[in-house]
């Protein structure tokens, strides 16, 4: 699978959180033999201050002032260590949106696979028993970082069509609603109490300042917002 930098998106990066000296050499060993770089971490405490330096504390969300993260990541996290557990730290990454930009691999224990399983039906990409297969394991570490690629995507899309939206007048936006709802224009102006040409001019700055050439296509650039399509 293409891991290779995405324009824009950069080198990707995995992270290993695992409290044995020896397991993250290895893996960061192996990943080396597939080309990818990897920064280890001795337990969840240490990620967790190098989440802090780089996104703010919990209830920063995946966006802080750095945006973390900006190149395909994802996270080989060990389910037992001392300290905060691989699960704990598991659920702040959920409380803080990160799954889906930096998807989450367990490293388990033959006896931790129950535990690993419920972990992924609460969204982590998935779970290797340990001793694992070092192919099968990249393959999905490759696997997780094209859906980390994915997400930064769509993050970048969605971000772009926002900063449109917020460049557009109260008036423009009352009427780009009303024309995503399929008004004609004659419509429109009898509805805003304005000339039709009035419409025709806020149309027309509407569909340049989105970047669109019709009203459908408009439609399904807001549709792909996650939110409130920008009402």
């Amino acid at each position: 699978m293409d891991v290779n930098p995405t324009p824009q998106l950069g080198l990707p990066m995995v992270y290993l959180v695992d409290d044995e000296d020896v397991v993250r050499d290895a893996l960061a060993w192996l990943l080396r033999t597939r080309r990818l770089l990897s920064e280890g971490f001795a337990s969840a405490e240490a990620f967790e201050a190098m989440l802090h330096s780089r996104i703010g504390p919990p209830g920063a969300g995946a966006g802080g002032t750095a945006h973390w993260p900006v190149a395909p990541s994802c996270l080989l996290l060990d389910v037992r260590m001392p300290g905060t557990s691989g699960l704990v730290l598991f659920e702040r990454l959920i409380e803080r949106g990160l799954l889906s930009l930096m998807p989450v691999i367990f490293l388990t224990g033959h006896g931790d696979v129950p535990t690993a399983v419920a972990a992924v039906k609460r969204g982590a990409f998935d779970f290797v028993e340990k001793p694992f297969s070092d192919n099968a394991l990249v393959d999905r570490v490759e696997q997780a970082l094209q859906a980390s690629t994915e997400a930064l995507l769509r993050r970048r899309d969605e971000t772009s069509v926002r900063k449109r939206l917020g460049e557009l007048t109260d008036r423009e936006r009352d009427v780009m609603h009303l024309v995503i709802d399929g008004l004609a224009n004659k419509l429109i102006a009898d509805q805003l109490n304005i000339s039709v040409r009035t419409v025709e001019v806020h149309r027309a700055r509407v569909f340049e300042k989105m970047d669109v050439k019709s009203a459908v296509e408009l439609a399904n650039l807001l549709r792909a917002l996650p939110s409130d399509g920008g009402r």
